[in-house]
């Protein structure tokens, strides 16, 4: 796991200072998936994480005896390393990243200032809904170790959830795939095993329970997750949703300009939502 700052020095403790903003990507992604704007335009002290299994150096090994809990512990305890303090911070994280920001909320509660999910959830609630995402994931991992990350890519970006992202820029989606063939197909498998929605706790019984103030974002073409995002804000107490037109799954890609708007105005803001 590699966390790498950029933007303002400072931001954890000083007394006029923003808190630090950590930003946590999707699978297949890296830290390089959030581009150069946004991290430049929070206006606030960056970390930018490579999750396990992914970005420059990724090794499957680096997962060996490892589970979910064991990766949202992982990472709390580097980026306390990377700013010398295990003072709160602000957590962003989208889809399997905003599930790992979430569990950190629950695990470390001490550590979160405030938390944005963008196209996130808690897990599955039902045992069997798990049980049977484990077996979809452990297919899609054999499927990458077996074909590799081109053919793996070209199946996972043809899944309707990605279908809004056909509009974008020709040299916008040729980066986002850049970076996804940028990875190891062995450490993207044993991510899914480790990291992968069937494998992972539900919190939904821990939503009540999570006080820092949170931004729930979701692209409006994005049914699914818009309906989990609505189902969410009822149960977090603290919790504001916020809806992109004309976005998808990947909101930050497809909007950037509105999600740079939205998520800094919520960071920026005193009080709850």
């Amino acid at each position: 796991m590699r966390v790498r700052r950029v933007g303002p020095v400072g931001g954890d403790g000083g007394k006029d200072a923003p808190p630090s903003v950590v930003l946590l990507h999707g699978f297949t992604g890296s830290s390089a998936s959030w581009g150069d704007a946004i991290p430049g335009g929070l206006e606030a002290p960056v970390l930018l994480v490579d999750l396990p299994g992914h970005g420059s150096g990724a090794d499957a090994r680096h997962l060996e005896g490892m589970d979910f809990d064991a990766v949202v512990d992982a990472l709390a305890e580097a980026v306390a390393r990377a700013t010398g303090s295990d003072a709160p911070l602000d957590w962003v994280g989208y889809s399997m990243g905003g599930r790992i920001a979430l569990a950190l909320a629950v695990r470390h509660p001490d550590r979160v200032r405030r938390l944005v999910l963008e196209s996130a959830s808690p897990g599955l609630a039902e045992g069997s809904a798990r049980t049977a995402r484990r077996r979809r994931d452990e297919a899609l991992a054999r499927k990458l170790e077996k074909g590799g990350v081109r053919s793996f890519v070209d199946d996972w970006m043809s899944q309707p959830l990605f279908r809004s992202q056909a509009t974008l820029p020709a040299e916008v989606r040729d980066e986002a795939r850049r970076v996804r063939l940028s990875q190891d197909a062995g450490a993207l498998a044993t991510a899914l095993r480790v990291m992968g929605t069937g494998v992972q706790p539900s919190f939904w019984d821990d939503l009540p329970d999570l006080h820092p103030p949170t931004l729930l974002l979701t692209g409006a073409l994005d049914h699914k997750f818009e309906g989990l995002a609505r189902q969410m804000a009822e149960s977090i107490p603290r919790a504001v949703h916020r809806s992109i037109p004309g976005a998808g799954h990947t909101v930050h890609l497809e909007a950037p300009g509105r999600w740079l708007d939205t998520v800094r105005s919520f960071l920026q803001a005193q009080g709850s939502p």
